[in-house]
C-alpha cells in the first residue's frame, strides 16, 4: 500500500441513532506481521510464568474489569445497543470468570502422575502450545474476547483478536485493559485488520491455534483454512435452540423465562431461546400468555434502564431478520405480534412471535438473530423432543417441567444438544462447560475444559 494513500479503516455506528461513533484505520501487513511476532515473544516470557503466578495476573485483569466497568459497559451500549444495565451484568460475568479461572487453573493444569499399563511409571503435563487467534463476533464484545482469552492465558498462551468491525472499540479497550495488569508487552494484541488479512494470520507459523464465534458458513470457512495448516480449532457456530414446554408445566413461569430468554441482548445471542416446542395440552394457555408478555415488551434507547429491547446492532442485521419473518410468513406461518420495522431512528425491531410455524420455513430451519420467537405445537412430551432435534443445530436448549427428574433423564439421554436448561433460559456460567454439537461446532469453553483445549497434552514416560 502506498505511503500516500488514506489506509482503509473500519467505521463504528451507533445502533440507536445510526450515527458514526469511530474510525480506526487498518493495520498494515507489516504491522501485523510484527505484532504477531512480538505476540509470540511474550509467550515465550510467559510461558515460563507458573501457573500460580498467571493466576494472579488473572485476578488483576478481573479486578481492572471491574474498575473499567461503566466505561466498558458504555462502550458496548453505544457500538452494539445492548442495553446498559445487561452491558453492566456482561463485565461482571467477565469478572467472574477471570476469579474462577484464576481458582481452578493451577490445580487443572498440574502434572499427573500415572501408573502405566505395563507396571512402569508416567506423567501427563500440560504444555502451553504458543500465540492462539481468536475471531470473534459483535453481540458480547467483551465475553466472547473473555471467554476463550482467559483460559488461553491461564495455559501460558498467548492472545491474538479480531473483533467484530462494529465494536473494534471495544477490543481496543479490552486490550488496554489487559495491558494495565502487567502482562508481557504484546500477549494480548487486537488486530485492527480486514478478512483478507485474517486469512494470513491463521497461515502464519507463528499461530498455533484457531478459535472462532460466528455462523456456520464461515466457520466452515475457517475451520477448513485452519485444518489446511494443521492447526487446532475450537467452533461455536449459532443455534436455533429449541425450547420444550411439557404438559405439567407451571405456565406462567415458563412464559416469563421464555420472554426474557428471547429477548436478552436484545435477542441476538446464539444461545438463546428461539423456537418454542409446547404440548398441545398447554398450548393455548402459553401461546394467549406468551404473545401477550412478547407484545408488552418497552423497546428503546438501551441507555434508559427501563428499556428491555434495544435495537439491532447492524441496519443490514434487521434488513436480514425482517426478510426471514418475510418468508416464513409467504410459507405459512402468522405472525402473532410484532413482525414490522418501526418508522423510528436506529435499527430497532419489535419483539415478535410467529406461530404456525413448519419445517420449510426460515423460523422452524434456521437462526432468527434477533427478537423474534418461533411458537409449535407438539402432541405430547416425545414430540416435542423429536420436533426439538430436529435441527442441523445443537447448541442448547430448555425443558420446562414440574417433575424435574424426568426433566434431567430427558436432557441426559436423548436432547441432541451441548447445554440443556431446565425451568430456565440458558446464561453462560464460568462453572459450566459452553460449547455445542452437529452444525454448532465443537470444542468447549469454559468448567476448566477450555483450559485445555490449547495446550500440548504431553506423555513423559519413566522406567
Amino acid at each position: 500500500m502506498s505511503e500516500t494513500k488514506m489506509r482503509e479503516a473500519i467505521e463504528t455506528i451507533n445502533p440507536t441513532t445510526g450515527r458514526s461513533l469511530e474510525r480506526y484505520e487498518h493495520m498494515t501487513d507489516e504491522e501485523v506481521k510484527e505484532a504477531i511476532s512480538k505476540c509470540h515473544q511474550a509467550f515465550k516470557t510467559w510461558r515460563e510464568v507458573s501457573p500460580e503466578s498467571r493466576a494472579e495476573v488473572i485476578k488483576n485483569i478481573g479486578k481492572n474489569l471491574v474498575n473499567a466497568k461503566e466505561e466498558l459497559a458504555k462502550m458496548m451500549t453505544d457500538e452494539m445497543g445492548k442495553t446498559l444495565v445487561q452491558s453492566r451484568q456482561e463485565v461482571d460475568l467477565c469478572a467472574a470468570i477471570c476469579q474462577y479461572t484464576a481458582e481452578i487453573g493451577p490445580k487443572e493444569l498440574k502434572t499427573e502422575e500415572r501408573d502405566m499399563f505395563n507396571g512402569e511409571k508416567g506423567r501427563v503435563s500440560y504444555a502451553p502450545i504458543g500465540v492462539v487467534y481468536g475471531i470473534q463476533p459483535w453481540n458480547y464484545p467483551s465475553y466472547q474476547v473473555v471467554r476463550y482469552s482467559i483460559a488461553c492465558l491461564m495455559a501460558g498462551n498467548a492472545v491474538l483478536l479480531k473483533h467484530g468491525s462494529n465494536v473494534t472499540g471495544s477490543g481496543k479497550l479490552l486490550e488496554r485493559i489487559y495491558r494495565e495488569a502487567d502482562i508481557p508487552d504484546g500477549l494480548f494484541t487486537s488486530l485492527v485488520i480486514s478478512h483478507d488479512q485474517s486469512d494470513e494470520v491463521i497461515k502464519n507459523k507463528l499461530v498455533r491455534g484457531v478459535t472462532f464465534t460466528g455462523g456456520p458458513d464461515l466457520g466452515r470457512y475457517i475451520g477448513q483454512m485452519a485444518s489446511a495448516e494443521l492447526k487446532k480449532t475450537v467452533l461455536e457456530l449459532g443455534s436455533n435452540d429449541a425450547y420444550m414446554v411439557f404438559a405439567d408445566a407451571d405456565i406462567n413461569e415458563a412464559v416469563k423465562a421464555c420472554v426474557k430468554g428471547r429477548i436478552y441482548n436484545n435477542g441476538e445471542t446464539c444461545i438463546a431461546a428461539k423456537r418454542f416446542i409446547v404440548t398441545e395440552h398447554v398450548y393455548d394457555e402459553f401461546r394467549e400468555k406468551f404473545v401477550k408478555a412478547m407484545g408488552e415488551v418497552k423497546m428503546g434507547d438501551p441507555n434508559d434502564e427501563k428499556t428491555q429491547l434495544g435495537p439491532l446492532a447492524r441496519k443490514e442485521l434487521r434488513k436480514n431478520l425482517h426478510e426471514q419473518v418475510t418468508n416464513s410468513v409467504k410459507n405459512g406461518a402468522r405472525i402473532a405480534c410484532g413482525g414490522e420495522i418501526p418508522d423510528v431512528e436506529g435499527f430497532f425491531y419489535p419483539a415478535t412471535v410467529l406461530e404456525n410455524v413448519h419445517p420449510g420455513q426460515p423460523a422452524y430451519d434456521d437462526e432468527l438473530f434477533g427478537p423474534v420467537a418461533s411458537l409449535i405445537k407438539a402432541k405430547d412430551n416425545e414430540d416435542a423432543m423429536r420436533i426439538a432435534n430436529d435441527s442441523r443445530y445443537g447448541l442448547g436448549g430448555g425443558i420446562f417441567s414440574k417433575d424435574e427428574d424426568a426433566a434431567i433423564e430427558m436432557a441426559e439421554k436423548h436432547f441432541d444438544t451441548g447445554m440443556v436448561f431446565i425451568n430456565t433460559f440458558g446464561l453462560a456460567d464460568p462453572a459450566m462447560p459452553f460449547g455445542g454439537v452437529k452444525d454448532s461446532g465443537y470444542g468447549r469453553e469454559h468448567g476448566g475444559f477450555g483450559l485445555k483445549e490449547f495446550v500440548n497434552i504431553k506423555s513423559v514416560m519413566k522406567r
